[in-house]
């Protein structure tokens, strides 16, 4: 670990980190930007489209298509960071996750507290009844999967054009003003309303990592360009 970032985690017990997708790439999710993102493969609409809540509700055979080929995955694993701020947490030092992924593979690496912005895989709900269903119930269903009442189940994940989670959003800015060191990890802090949450950090232990430089480095006290698996081993 960077002697730098590992002197900062040293000197405190109010850590937060938020982190985008360069968090799960290295467990082989893919992300929606790099060379192969979503972005680059060709399907006949964009990904924005696919995933958004009127292609849900106007196309949901289509949708969910999509969703279990490119959204699930089954077999990811966490990987040292996932495994490392889990470790953070246990010590308490770690306050809270804040995260872009709906992989869930931060609760797996061990992580407690996952304020998790865009919702995650793990939950699906009947549109009709509410009742809870698995990822797996998902993924293993032929076309639209629907509960035993016939409603459709939708997954608990924000898609386009639908808004965040208030109550996650609020608790969020609340952990990050009140954060000693925020670490922001795997994300290039351009996708809003989440990128704006850096702007409620008030203190002067602000951390980036990422492999490529954003917008918001120079307002960092340590940079590191660098994969954030191979920064946390």
């Amino acid at each position: 670990m960077n002697i730098k970032l590992q002197e900062i985690i040293q000197d405190s017990d109010n850590i937060i980190f938020f982190g985008g997708a360069g968090v799960s790439t290295e467990s082989g999710i893919p992300d929606f930007r790099s060379v192969d993102g979503l972005y680059n493969l060709k399907y006949k609409y964009s990904p924005e489209t696919m995933i958004s809540h009127s292609f849900f509700v106007n196309s949901t055979e289509e949708f969910y298509d999509f969703y279990k080929n490119r959204m699930i995955f089954l077999n990811a694993r966490p990987n040292a960071a996932h495994i490392r701020l889990a470790e953070l947490e246990k010590q308490d030092k770690l306050k809270a996750v804040i995260t872009q992924n709906i992989d869930g593979l931060h609760q797996a690496a061990g992580s407690k507290n996952v304020l998790e912005l865009h919702g995650s895989v793990h939950r699906n709900y009947c549109m009709e009844c509410g009742r809870f269903y698995d990822v797996h119930t998902i993924f293993e269903s032929k076309g639209v999967p629907k509960c035993s009442c016939g409603g459709t189940i939708k997954p608990d994940v924000v898609l386009y054009e639908e808004s965040l989670n208030q109550e996650i959003l609020e608790k969020s800015v609340e952990y990050i003003e009140n954060a000693d060191v925020l670490i922001i990890g795997g994300t290039s802090l351009v996708v809003y309303p989440a990128a704006g949450l850096i702007n409620y950090y008030r203190g002067n232990k602000l951390v980036l990592i990422n492999k490529s430089s954003t917008s918001m480095d120079k307002r960092a006290n340590l940079v590191i360009n660098d994969s954030i698996g191979k920064v946390f081993e």
